[in-house]
């Protein structure tokens, strides 16, 4: 029996390869590449941290502490708050432009700005800690010459040991500017 929610994004008898997803709106944004494995266990990780502190705030409130079990649901709403933004993260690509979203911060460059986007050997962070070992980047190069923190690199959460990849989304954000620097 097929269950549909395995089968979303490809044909039932397709390989079970990574391969990226077909954009049919290209007004719309779109992150060209799936979230990797260390992404989703982190996320998957705060969101049982927070299922315990709900659980502990439920026990609270059956206590009667109704002020303890208060400082519980909004501890557990800050835990899935960034358990979500944690998997909105990465690199994200549109008609208008590509949008690297941070943690805290996003930044969003037209493609009318885009002097230049290319894959680069670099020292780059390991899993996003300070640690920084050599690797591939994908760097976006502003008019201007100004450079936006790299892009993708094959070291963070969604690249790591999947070099190949890496290799497809950079190719496919390359591909996108070069289709819409153009235009």
């Amino acid at each position: 029996m097929p269950l549909p929610f395995l089968t979303a994004d490809r044909a039932f008898d397709a390989s079970a390869e990574d391969i990226a997803l077909p954009f049919d709106d290209h007004d719309s944004w779109r992150r060209p590449y799936r979230p990797g494995p260390w992404r989703v266990a982190a996320a998957a990780g705060l969101l049982l941290l927070a299922s315990f502190v709900l659980l502990a705030g439920m026990i609270i409130a059956f206590a009667g502490a109704v002020p303890g079990s208060a400082v519980c649901l909004g501890l557990a709403l800050v835990v899935i708050l960034c358990a979500l933004r944690l998997l909105r993260i990465g690199t994200w690509v549109s008609r208008h432009g590509v949008r690297r979203v941070g943690f805290f911060t996003s930044v969003t460059v037209p493609w009318n700005r885009v002097a230049a986007i290319r894959t680069v050997q670099q020292p780059v962070k390991w899993l996003g800690f300070p640690r920084t070992v050599q690797g591939q980047a994908l760097i976006l190069v502003r008019q201007g010459g100004e450079q936006v923190p790299p892009l993708l690199t094959d070291n963070n959460a969604d690249f790591l040991t999947r070099s190949e990849a890496f290799d497809r989304a950079a190719d496919t954000v390359e591909a996108w500017g070069d289709e819409y620097r153009r235009g």
